[in-house]
């Protein structure tokens, strides 16, 4: 598995994505699952602690093209995107057709309540188990265990946690063997299904600038994330991808 700026991403596929939540729902087990981004790599990047814990995540897919681009460079020609969004839809459709039960986290109430109701739409044999926007304080220790035993209580076997990155992600990685369910950190996915927000074209995200059409969606949330991201990012990997050339130079001669 190949890493990126300190952060294990697997070369994963939509259908392998399925494949292995299916496996773990149907065994109930307790399990982890990342979308990475640019943005997440940055997080890790400044956050040691949290690199740690996203290293002992039990799935880590590249949510972004920048990151296949990266994976492709380091060793991993197959790598593909598995956008967060779109695992989502997919997995839901399986849910639908086998009759997993799933379970929505995060986002505010009126985009919590549109997103059950698209999917509904979309999915109406689909056994929405469990849906919950928490509060946006820290909870206490009390109210987690609660949110903790609702949820198990369900019986819901995904639960999509949609709480903003690194919020999400520190959340599902918390929670393992405390839910026993796939943990999916699905980003934006909540907003994009729900039609709070909008997506970029499909061109503007094969061509790696769907970071530059969210920033004309949201100036003020985003600029000052992207003008502190992106130039260290290009150089972090540039430097990465050196030293692994030149590695892999020495090993030739």
């Amino acid at each position: 598995m190949p890493s990126v700026l300190g952060v294990n991403v697997s070369a994963s596929s939509y259908a392998s994505v399925v494949q292995q939540c299916t496996g773990w729902a149907r065994n109930r087990e307790s399990r982890t699952v990342l979308f990475v981004g640019m943005h997440g790599l940055m997080e890790a990047h400044d956050d040691p602690a949290f690199r740690a814990a996203m290293n002992i995540a039990d799935l880590a897919n590249p949510d972004g093209v920048p990151v296949v681009w990266a994976l492709r460079s380091l060793g991993a020609p197959t790598a593909s995107r598995v956008y967060g969004p779109d695992a989502t839809i997919e997995l839901l459709k399986v849910a639908a057709d086998t009759g997993i039960p799933v379970g929505f986290y995060g986002a505010d109430e009126a985009t919590l309540t549109r997103l059950v109701d698209e999917v509904q739409r979309r999915f109406p044999q689909i056994n929405i188990a469990f849906r919950m926007s928490p509060p946006f304080r820290t909870l206490t220790p009390e109210e987690d265990e609660e949110i903790v035993q609702e949820i198990t209580n369900s019986g819901a076997r995904w639960l999509f946690v949609g709480l903003g990155c690194p919020k999400q992600e520190k959340w599902v990685l918390a929670h393992k063997d405390r839910v026993q369910a796939v943990m999916l950190a699905v980003g934006a996915a909540f907003d994009f299904l729900a039609g709070t927000k909008p997506q970029a074209p499909r061109w503007m995200m094969h061509a790696g600038l769907e970071w530059a059409f969210r920033l004309l969606s949201e100036p003020r949330r985003l600029v000052g994330r992207y003008v502190r991201n992106i130039p260290r990012f290009v150089v972090l990997l540039g430097r990465q991808l050196l030293t692994h050339n030149q590695s892999d130079a020495s090993k030739t001669q």
